[in-house]
């Protein structure tokens, strides 16, 4: 359930997983996590690739482990126990990295793997800029900021609107970076969920195409934002 609140973002537009935004919001809104929801969340090619390899990585028998779920968006210790062959091997095998992007490309995300780069959602998106959902065309730096899991502190409630304390991604002199805070008003379409129907000012939230996914600690925020600007790092070392 944790992990279908964070793909329903882009499956909604159709840039990720199957046509099946309806059955997924079903989900939800039921809170039901059943066989079928998995059966869907494993067509999403991009993510469920990396969940797989997360788990088998930590001797994790489920790749929709809260734990393993939680490395792949937001970021914790597990990502650490990625081999840089595993990480390198699931791009080309799983991924089919190789088969999407030219040579230059693949071999620059390698070299940044070698030194040290780890499998968090927000490198796919910064180090791999031709989106390889059902997509497959450029990212722009908006596209980017949308795709990312972005964080940030409600600060007013507004109806079905949330008004978002956050910092956005931008380009300052042709690198990426984190820009200022701004107030970013957001619907709160995934008010079933108890923590989002119930949000309130101060909570902490994440955001993935402008969809809050669920209320996070502080340091879940922290995290979020450590592993965030490590791949900028490396992401910048390439562009």
């Amino acid at each position: 359930m944790r992990c279908s609140r964070y793909a329903f973002g882009p499956n909604r537009l159709h840039y990720c997983g199957p046509d099946a935004n309806r059955e997924i919001l079903g989900y939800i809104n039921e809170n039901n996590g059943d066989f079928g929801l998995k059966t869907l969340l494993q067509q999403f090619n991009t993510m469920y690739p990396y969940l797989f390899q997360i788990a088998k990585s930590n001797g994790i028998k489920n790749p929709f482990d809260d734990k393993v779920v939680e490395a792949y968006w937001l970021g914790n210790r597990l990502l650490d126990n990625v081999s840089k062959k595993e990480f390198y091997n699931n791009l080309v095998d799983n991924h089919k990295l190789k088969q999407k992007i030219n040579a230059k490309s693949f071999s620059a995300i390698s070299d940044l793997i070698a030194q040290g780069a780890l499998p968090h959602h927000s490198f796919h998106v910064f180090a791999i800029w031709k989106r390889t959902g059902n997509l497959t065309i450029p990212h722009t730096i908006e596209t980017m900021d949308a795709c990312r899991i972005s964080y940030g502190q409600v600060i007013l409630v507004d109806g079905p609107f949330l008004i978002v304390k956050t910092r956005p991604l931008i380009l300052r002199e042709g690198k990426l970076a984190l820009g200022l805070s701004i107030n970013k008003k957001i619907a709160r379409s995934l008010d079933a969920r108890d923590d989002i129907g119930e949000i309130k000012s101060g909570d902490n939230v994440s955001m993935h195409w402008n969809v809050p996914c669920e209320v996070i600690t502080q340091t879940q925020s922290e995290r979020l934002k450590k592993y965030t600007i490590a791949s900028i790092s490396f992401a910048n070392q390439i562009i």
